[in-house]
C-alpha cells in the first residue's frame, strides 16, 4: 500500500493519529506500520534512523548537553469493532486511538517538524508492547542495541489524559497452594478438602490492609488481591489441591526481592510459588530535564498507578516518566477514543519544552 504517512500528514498531529490508528498493528503484526514509519523518518535529514525487527530508531546528533528519549508502542490489542477510525465531534474512536497512537503521533510529528531542538532526541517506535515481554521491542533492543537507549531522561507517551504520570508501580504474581487428601464425596470425612482449606488464604487477603507511599510528591497505593482460583478432580472428589493466585502491585521504593518477601509474610505457612515479577520506577523528577518538562506542562505530576515500561528506563539509571493525550480509562475498550483537544496540548507542550529547554 502508499504510505499514508505524507508530508501534509505530518504536519498535523490530529490528522497523523487518525493515519496511524488507520494502519492494522495487532500485536505481532507490526510489520506494515513500522515500514511507514521508517520511510517517513528516512526522508529527515537531520535524524540518523536505525532498525531491528518492527522496532525503528531515530536519534538527532547536534552535539547537546543532554539527551532525551520519546518512546511508544507501535502496537495494539486485537480489534474488537472499532477499525477504521471514525470522528464525532471532539473524538477520535478506533483501536489504539487512546493507547497509544495518539502519543505515537506526537513523537512522529515532532520528528518530521522539528530539525532544532534543544536536547538531543532518541525516537524509539517499537513493536510488542501489549503482549509477553519475551516480544517487547524495548526489551530487545536493549539487549541487541543498549546504545539505542543511552539518554539522561526518557518520556513514555503512554495514556495519561494530558498530565505527567511519574514513575510506576511493581508487579508480582504468585500461586498460594493448599493441600489436603483425596476421599469419595460420600466418605468426605476420609479425606482433608483443600479448597475449604483455601479460606484461609482469602481471610488474609479479605483483611489485607494495602500501604500508601508518597515519593517526590507522587503517592503509590499498593494492593494485593486474588486474581483466580484453581482446584478440583472430580464432581464426587474431594480435592487434595488448590492454588489461588494473587497479585501484588507494589510502590517503587519496595525491591522485587522486598515485594516477595512481603507476600512471604502475609501468606506465611502455605506452600508459595513466584510466577511473574517486574520491578517498579521511581519518579525521577529531578533530572535537569525532567524539570523542564514540568515547567512546560505546567501541573503537578501523579503516580503512575500501574506498570509501564517507564520500568525498563529506570533500570538502566534513566529517570523516566510517563506522558500522553490518551485516557487510560479507555486504554483497551470497545470504544476506545481520545479528545482531539488533548493531541493539540500534548504536541504544544512537547514542541514548547523541545525547541527551547533552557526557556523553562
Amino acid at each position: 500500500m502508499a504510505n499514508p504517512l505524507t508530508p501534509d500528514v505530518l504536519v498535523d498531529p490530529v490528522v497523523l493519529t487518525r493515519a496511524l490508528v488507520d494502519v492494522e498493528s495487532v500485536s505481532r503484526n507490526e510489520k506494515v506500520i513500522a515500514d511507514c514509519v521508517e520511510e517517513v523518518l528516512r526522508r529527515a535529514p537531520n535524524l540518523s534512523v536505525d532498525r531491528h525487527g518492527n522496532t525503528v530508531m531515530a536519534r538527532t546528533d547536534l552535539g547537546r548537553e543532554q539527551r532525551v528519549v520519546l518512546a511508544g508502542h507501535l502496537d495494539t490489542v486485537p480489534i474488537n469493532n472499532n477499525f477504521p477510525s471514525t470522528v464525532v465531534d471532539d473524538l477520535i474512536y478506533g483501536c489504539g486511538t487512546s493507547d497509544m497512537k495518539s502519543g505515537v503521533a506526537l513523537a512522529l510529528h515532532l520528528a518530521a517538524t522539528l530539525p532544532d531542538p534543544g536536547y538531543d532526541i532518541t525516537y524509539l517506535f517499537y513493536e510488542a508492547e501489549e503482549i509477553d515481554s519475551q516480544y517487547n521491542g524495548l526489551a530487545l533492543v536493549a539487549e541487541a542495541h543498549p546504545d539505542w537507549l543511552v539518554a539522561d531522561f526518557a518520556v513514555l507517551l503512554e495514556p495519561t489524559y494530558g498530565v505527567v504520570e511519574a514513575g510506576c508501580q511493581g508487579t508480582l504474581r504468585a500461586m498460594v497452594r493448599t493441600h489436603g487428601r483425596r476421599a469419595h464425596t460420600a466418605r468426605a470425612w476420609r479425606g482433608v478438602n483443600a479448597i475449604h482449606a483455601a479460606g484461609e488464604v482469602l481471610r488474609r487477603l479479605e483483611d489485607y490492609r494495602p500501604r500508601t507511599v508518597t515519593i517526590d510528591g507522587c503517592t503509590f497505593r499498593e494492593g494485593l488481591n486474588a486474581v483466580r482460583i484453581v482446584g478440583g478432580v472430580a464432581g464426587n472428589v474431594v480435592p487434595d489441591e488448590c492454588e489461588v493466585e494473587v497479585n501484588l502491585r507494589f510502590a517503587p521504593d519496595r525491591t522485587e526481592k522486598q515485594a516477595l518477601e512481603h507476600v512471604h509474610e502475609v501468606f506465611e505457612g502455605y506452600e508459595l510459588e513466584l510466577t511473574d515479577s517486574a520491578p517498579g520506577a521511581l519518579p525521577g523528577l529531578d533530572a535537569a530535564p525532567a524539570r523542564d518538562f514540568l515547567a512546560a506542562v505546567g501541573s503537578e505530576p501523579s503516580a503512575k498507578l500501574g506498570w509501564t515500561d517507564v520500568a525498563r528506563f529506570a533500570a538502566l539509571g534513566i529517570p523516566a516518566l510517563n506522558y500522553g493525550p490518551g485516557d487510560p480509562l479507555l486504554a483497551h475498550a470497545p470504544d476506545e477514543h481520545v479528545e482531539i483537544g488533548k493531541i493539540r496540548d500534548g504536541a504544544a507542550t512537547l514542541h514548547r519544552w523541545l525547541a527551547s529547554p533552557a526557556g523553562f
